[in-house]
């Protein structure tokens, strides 16, 4: 246990946040809208008021109308491009003083309409014309209907966003019916689109087909918005290959439509896009949502039936993208392949990550002989393999499912290329939900605010420094180098006093500091948790690879963290101070804590800046082993909003806040100054005992340092000692009562304050130990008192034994009984 500094001020407790007071969005009607028209949206949540614009992470919807209606409702006009990708895009609305989390908008290609209730009569469902999407609800035991009529042997293919959408644990299914009630398809989940489903049938005859929307297990809420796209449209369930060379033309082939497979040639984009996905289109129609598709850079190697067995393997050569079907049960596809000596390949499965319904194993094999790799889940359902050539010669590869189950859409991508380094950058999850922040910056005019940056090296070490580009006007960054010890730094973001309100997104980049020879890739990443499961679990995110950065209006304080003159020490304590800077008219407490430790310092979640006044203080505390360094590290300072006026209580409620961030300031870790080594003692109540200490001192220090006695039990006590940096023995004088807690005390340690530049240096120092006993016995009236109980000396590393000290006092008594007979 770490003691505190003495004094410290008491503090109130605040909620943590990494976000300016940001609007909160709970919901945006119609979740969706038709590319090449103009939709009309209503966003509803809290601290609307100041809405002023929306930033979509990606082109296709432009935003012409920005409309607060009041603290809880806001209504914009959305234009969606003719050529608008269809899907999920995401966005974040910025308002005055903050920005929101993380939302997405659907984009289809069909004409929209509204569900029209009543319709959860079977006999008198809604009608629908062919190729609609509808934006309905799934209410508390509810089933939608909706009749089209169509000609024999006509497609009728039926898609329901649910889940996806990020609105709720919404399970939804759909059926097509005939008019007599007979069940033709159905679909709950599927492994193409998640939690949501599809269903799609060659109309049997003439005439009209009931469609059925609802929640799985009946259990739906006014949240459970959902668009049911019903149409014409082609729905394959799988591409193959799954995936393809950046910039490259290729043909793909259209799996698991009912008309028939087919293929297209496509040309693949130049840069990566992890939401890369084909839209399967014919002259009946577009599908509503594209197959996800791999981009690499790698061109593809297909395998060539029969491969079921390892003589008749397909052969490749390395660094490519092997690409096949699992296509019946039991099936298992073979690759051959020629290595060298120690040559290391990196052997990467993409199935479920484009959502094929396979879970591969993956295995190699030596060719004379034996397994020498196997891999089934890494992270996730699909399979990883780091392979080392045991020797020259030749290797088979092998795929399969891992219930040896099989289909004509089991598709897999296997990339194999040598390892190379890389660098991803990302934030924490955004996770609302469970009550933590917002993963972007609004950073207040003449200001500053702070985000801390994760980083995972892989195939390389060594320091990395962050940047970042594309900022909005009048904002600039700052890094500390993130030394090759840590995987995570705070970055800051500052903002001028006249930088104009507004928004962008941001590009950060990270390089190796120092290295001529190591060059790895660089990504960033920010995930945003939308929907959980249970256990709290994420069921459904969106990962996004640009930083949302927006400039505010002005904060109401600044905070400044004061650089300590004189290091902390391992095993020490220290105090930061935090100065803020208020507004006149501004009064209100302020929690201040530090978004980032370096390794081996924590810090008190939160201290505060009582009300109307100007500093606060953080306790830090360095480890034994905290690394010797000096770091970069900062402040935050959070201002909460209080409850609504009459609210008597804070509980369930969650206010906006405000975070602003202090500069940087340096922090060294040094070892301590001394070391001290305990010899151990033991008392009776009552009594008095010297406890002796050796001093080992490894820097000198001017002045006397106060040293006190800590941990001792109640009812004992130790004057404190003033050191020089001459001394190399203490001896502290312990005084026990009669009412001493008899007992062995492990845990006595002295703090050692050193004063340096008016500021102290606290030292923990550990290891002493002391042992209360009870008397052995009572004394008889007129007896010779027994004497105080002897004191190990400096070189005793072992307290008296109970039997050893029986002995002491039995030969002390016999002295005494011997000294009185002789008067």
């Amino acid at each position: 246990m770490r003691a505190p500094l003495l004094g410290l001020l008491a503090v109130f407790v605040f909620a943590s946040s990494a976000d300016a007071i940001s609007p909160s969005v709970t919901s945006i009607s119609p979740v969706g809208g038709r590319r090449g028209t103009e939709v009309s949206v209503t966003i509803t949540g809290r601290r609307l008021a100041d809405a002023e614009e929306f930033v979509f992470y990606g082109p296709g919807v432009r935003v012409q109308r920005v409309e607060p209606v009041d603290e809880t409702t806001c209504k914009a006009t959305f234009a969606i491009a003719p050529d608008a990708a269809l899907g999920l895009h995401d966005f974040r609305l910025r308002t005055r003083t903050g920005i929101s989390g993380l939302k997405t908008f659907s984009v289809g290609s069909l004409p929209e309409s509204n569900e029209i209730e009543p319709n959860n009569d079977f006999a008198k469902p809604q009608a629908i014309a062919m190729n609609t999407t509808i934006n309905g609800v799934a209410g508390t035991e509810d089933i939608d209907y909706y009749a089209v009529k169509v000609k024999k042997g006509e497609r009728i293919s039926v898609e329901i966003e649910g889940i996806r959408l990020g609105l709720t644990l919404f399970d939804p299914a759909v059926s097509i019916l005939d008019e007599r009630r007979f069940e033709l398809a159905t679909s709950d989940d599927s492994a193409l689109i998640w939690q949501d489903g599809f269903v799609s049938i060659l109309a049997p005859a003439d005439g009209t087909y009931i469609i059925s929307a609802r929640e799985a297990a009946y259990r739906g809420n006014g949240l459970c918005l959902y668009r049911l796209h019903v149409g014409g449209f082609p729905r394959p369930t799988a591409t193959l290959p799954a995936g393809g060379k950046l910039g490259d033309s290729i043909d793909v082939g259209w799996i698991g439509d009912l008309l028939g497979e087919k293929s297209s040639r496509i040309t693949l984009p130049t840069l990566p896009d992890r939401h890369f996905g084909l839209l399967a289109s014919d002259e009946r129609g577009t599908a509503p949502y594209p197959n996800l598709f791999r981009l690499s850079p790698f061109g593809n190697t297909l395998e060539q039936e029969s491969n079921d067995r390892q003589p008749t393997a397909t052969t490749f050569t390395p660094p490519t993208a092997l690409n096949g079907v699992i296509s019946t049960a039991g099936d298992i596809d073979h690759f051959t392949f020629t290595a060298k000596k120690d040559q290391t390949l990196d052997l990467r499965v993409f199935a479920r990550q484009i959502r094929s319904p396979l879970d591969p194993v993956l295995t190699v094999f030596d060719k004379k002989g034996g397994r020498v790799g196997l891999n089934d889940d890494s992270g996730g359902p699909d399979s990883y393999l780091r392979f080392r050539a045991p020797r020259d010669g030749e290797y088979i590869l092998a795929v399969a499912d891992h219930l040896k189950k099989g289909g004509p859409d089991y598709v897999y991508r296997v990339e194999i290329a040598p390892s190379v380094p890389k660098l991803t950058l990302a934030t924490a999850s955004e996770s609302l939900r469970r009550g933590g922040s917002v993963q972007a910056i609004a950073v207040p005019r003449g200001n500053r605010q702070a985000i801390v940056i994760n980083a995972t090296r892989t195939d390389f070490s060594g320091a990395v420094s962050v940047s970042a580009s594309d900022l909005p006007a009048g904002a600039s960054f700052r890094a500390g180098p993130m030394g090759p010890s840590i995987a995570q730094i705070p970055v800051l973001f500052e903002a001028g006093s006249d930088a104009p309100l507004g928004a962008s997104l941001a590009t950060l980049e990270g390089k190796v500091v120092d290295s001529s020879d190591v060059t790895p890739g660089s990504e960033f990443l920010s995930t945003s948790e939308l929907v959980l499961g249970q256990n709290n679990r994420p069921f459904w995110t969106r990962t996004v690879e640009k930083l949302a950065v927006a400039v505010t209006e002005e904060a109401p304080f600044s905070i400044e963290l004061i650089e300590p003159r004189v290091p902390i020490v391992r095993g020490g304590a220290m105090e930061l101070k935090v100065v803020a800077k208020r507004k006149p008219g501004f009064t209100a407490p302020i929690a201040v804590s530090l978004p980032w430790n370096p390794p081996g310092i924590s810090s008190k979640a939160e201290g505060v800046i009582p009300e109307n006044q100007s500093e606060g203080k953080i306790l830090i505390n360095a480890s034994g082993n905290a690394e010797l360094n000096t770091w970069q590290i900062l402040a935050d300072a959070t201002y909460v909003e209080p409850p609504p006026a009459g609210t008597t209580n804070r509980r369930g409620f969650r206010g906006g806040r405000l975070t602003v961030s202090s500069g940087f300031a340096k922090l060294t870790v040094v070892a301590p100054y001394l070391a001290f080594r305990y010899s151990p003692v033991s008392v009776e109540q009552g009594q008095e005992v010297v406890l002796p200490v050796k001093v080992t001192q490894s820097t000198p220090f001017e002045g006397e340092a106060k040293a006190v006695l800590v941990g001792l039990p109640n009812r004992v006590t130790a004057e404190p000692i003033l050191i020089t940096k001459e001394m190399t023995e203490l001896a502290f004088k312990i005084k026990t009562d009669p009412a001493s807690p008899p007992g062995d005390n492990k845990n006595l340690f002295c703090q050692v304050v050193i004063m340096k530049d008016g500021e102290p240096i606290l030292h923990n120092l550990y290891g002493g130990r002391l042992r209360v006993d009870a008397p052995a016995a009572s004394k008889k009236p007129g007896s010779v008192g027994v004497a105080a109980a002897k004191p190990a000396t400096a070189t005793d590393d072992k307290p008296l034994s109970r039997l050893e000290k029986l002995r002491l006092e039995s030969k002390e008594r016999a002295k005494a009984a011997e000294a009185a007979g002789g008067m």
